[in-house]
């Protein structure tokens, strides 16, 4: 099952809040993924590149460039789930 992305906002602190198809908003963070995966250090250290982010075509995840993505299913299942959604709109 994908949980496709309906839309992304890059928040301060490496931090994502994305919308998913479901209704549901998820907040992730990308900080530990710098440990994790070379490409990643470039969120941190290339000035705006975090604030690019956007959803993939299908919704199927979302990307900065070809080199930094991250799948749908990851947002999901490693987000963080915002109980009160009201004040996050779409």
């Amino acid at each position: 099952m994908f949980y496709k992305v309906k839309s992304v906002k890059a928040l301060s602190a490496l931090k994502l809040l994305v919308h998913f198809q479901n209704g549901e908003v998820r907040q992730y963070d990308v900080a530990p993924l710098l440990n994790e995966w070379e490409h990643f250090k470039n969120l941190e250290t290339v000035i705006g590149l975090f604030e690019q982010v956007k959803v993939d075509i299908g919704g199927y995840g979302v990307s900065w460039n070809d080199e930094l993505d991250l799948s749908c299913n990851e947002l999901y299942i490693n987000g963080v789930l915002i109980k009160n959604q009201d004040k996050y709109t779409a």
